[in-house]
């Protein structure tokens, strides 16, 4: 009987000092937690930025807003959130962070900043991992997060000329237009090649009228040749080629189509055809 009492004694022993281990941890941290400062946490967040560890840093900073969100450091830690998404190639975490600044305060003298990281994270979105490492044609792309990030460059610009950001957004949004009309041209081509020749030619002037100052251009002059010629309107494909002769006068030695020697006559398509691309009469 002893001995079973003896055991019996040992062992709630070793229990009661598991349950004191066991409850130890969690007390200690959340007293730890609640004695921090909000200078504590944000020390703690830059830390983590400093070192490169940006996983951690989102932590910290977001528990740093959400114990303190009215505190001195609470915007701070907003606008750093931004780019530790960023960093952490968080694009779309990172873009909704600096959609949610400029929604929160919008006379922020660092909105410039996150409209740039907003720009910069749009664009990249929707990009692959492969896209990433690979050399791949982006004007081969949806357009769609190549126009928003563009709008959101464009507003930098407009609202901000003094911005530190300004001439890295206007680079960005001339490579971007520059994108954006060879996908243009993409498509006209892409109309050429199903004998699509009225869409071209509304592609083409697209391109002529939207992308000027562009080396899209004269490819967008080149189409509406083509599609002119496919279609007989030989005063307008002359017009065109006129204005290609006076303004690209070496263009011919890289042209689309070599629209040169493509037949002036049009085919034996009905207008119906043509205007259907293809697909009635």
């Amino acid at each position: 009987m002893y001995q079973i009492f003896k055991t019996f004694s040992i062992s709630l022993c070793i229990l009661s000092l598991f349950a004191c281990a066991s409850s130890k941890d969690p007390d200690a941290d959340l007293a730890k937690a609640n004695s921090e400062s909000e200078q504590g946490y944000y020390y703690r967040a830059q830390k983590s930025l400093k070192g490169g560890q940006m996983v951690a840093a989102v932590e910290k900073l977001e528990a740093l807003e959400a114990r303190f969100p009215f505190g001195r450091y609470a915007e701070q830690a907003q606008l750093e959130l931004i780019y530790a998404h960023f960093r952490n190639q968080d694009f779309a975490q990172a873009n909704a962070a600096a959609d949610r600044f400029i929604r929160l305060h919008p006379h922020h003298p660092q909105i410039d900043y996150a409209l740039y990281v907003k720009g910069l994270a749009t664009f990249s979105l929707d990009r692959s991992v492969f896209e990433a490492i690979l050399p791949t044609d982006l004007s081969q792309r949806d357009m769609g997060a190549a126009r928003d990030s563009f709008r959101y460059f464009n507003k930098l610009v407009r609202q901000y000329p003094n911005s530190p950001y300004y001439a890295d957004a206007r680079a960005r949004m001339l490579f971007l237009r520059n994108l954006l009309a060879q996908y243009e041209v993409n498509v006209g081509r892409f109309y050429i090649e199903r004998s699509a020749y009225v869409a071209a030619a509304n592609r083409g002037n697209f391109i002529v009228q939207n992308f000027q100052n562009t080396p899209s251009v004269a490819d967008g002059l080149d189409i509406m040749i083509h599609a002119y010629q496919a279609l007989g309107l030989n005063d307008l494909a002359k017009g065109a080629q006129q204005v290609i002769e006076t303004n690209y006068p070496d263009y011919y030695k890289s042209s689309l189509f070599g629209f040169e020697e493509v037949e002036t006559k049009p085919d034996n398509k009905s207008w119906l055809n043509i205007l259907s691309f293809g697909l009635l009469g």
